[in-house]
């Protein structure tokens, strides 16, 4: 599919989305709003610190990046650098996200994509440059049905340890890869291993992009086991909460194979799986 093609499908899709506030009290959260075609979009406010710092990481796992810059006629404004990251959503409804780390991958991502169309719902996908720009096709299909493609840097590394113009590299490098592939700039990052600090808040806000970490960490880069992946989102699943998950790094067969087991419980259950969207004020 051509890129005009490409974004002439995401504009279309982004048109009934609902939509995150960047407006609200400074150094809070703002809101978060789900995307879902049989039901109305509703306000989601993103509330809360990261719960605990990420746990020992895996061996191959990348970085973040979304958006260049602020919306049309709103040059004037300052902007917003936000001091934590989102990691939930709070409101009415059973709304969840499901989110999938360090891809593309040719062999595990395109499974997770035929579960998401099989039971029609939308995922994020934090994508690593170097695994995007030999996978731009994967980006084209995740476009095609409607998910988020989020940044997680070019090579996933610890950017906390990295100077400010290493910084801006990863993510530029990887928001060009999403536009070219995807049809659009990302307009969500997510730090590798979680560790976020001022100068990757401050990089992300100039580049348009708004930081996501997550509420329920499933540890299958760790292999732990199809049923104890499934058995930790069965059991943490909550309003508001943010999984996640690994579709690359490594053997991903237990998440694949633990999507196909909790998602349907998880719609029985009355849960809705979403996907957040943006918009400026």
């Amino acid at each position: 599919m051509k890129k005009d093609q490409l974004i002439t499908r995401r504009r279309a899709l982004i048109a009934g989305a609902a939509v995150l506030g960047a407006a609200g009290a400074a150094g809070t959260a703002r809101v978060l709003t789900a995307d879902r075609a049989a039901q109305p979009a509703r306000s989601l406010p993103l509330t809360g610190p990261q719960a605990s710092r990420a746990l020992k990481p895996s061996a191959y796992r990348l970085q973040p990046i979304a958006g260049y810059g602020p919306p049309p006629n709103s040059t004037h404004l300052r902007t917003f650098v936000r001091r934590e990251p989102f990691m939930r959503m709070s409101g009415r409804g059973r709304s969840m996200v499901l989110t999938f780390d360090d891809g593309p991958d040719p062999h595990y991502t395109p499974e997770i994509l035929r579960t998401l169309r099989e039971y029609d719902v939308h995922a994020m996908f934090f994508v690593c440059g170097a695994m995007a720009a030999d996978n731009k096709d994967l980006l084209g299909e995740m476009a095609d049905d409607g998910h988020i493609v989020g940044n997680h840097t070019w090579s996933h590394p610890l950017l906390t340890k990295l100077s400010r113009s290493a910084i801006r590299s990863e993510l530029e490098r990887t928001s060009e890869v999403i536009d070219d592939a995807y049809g659009e700039p990302p307009a969500w990052f997510r730090a590798p291993y979680g560790e976020w600090n001022r100068a990757t808040y401050q990089i992300g806000a100039e580049l348009g992009m708004e930081p996501l970490a997550w509420t329920i960490d499933t540890l299958d880069w760790s292999m732990p086991g199809t049923r104890s992946i499934v058995g930790v989102v069965e059991k943490q699943a909550a309003p508001g909460v943010v999984v996640l998950s690994h579709d690359a790094g490594g053997d991903r067969s237990q998440s694949v194979q633990a999507l196909r087991g909790y998602l349907p419980h998880l719609l029985d259950s009355g849960y809705h799986i979403t996907v957040p969207r943006r918009k400026y004020a």
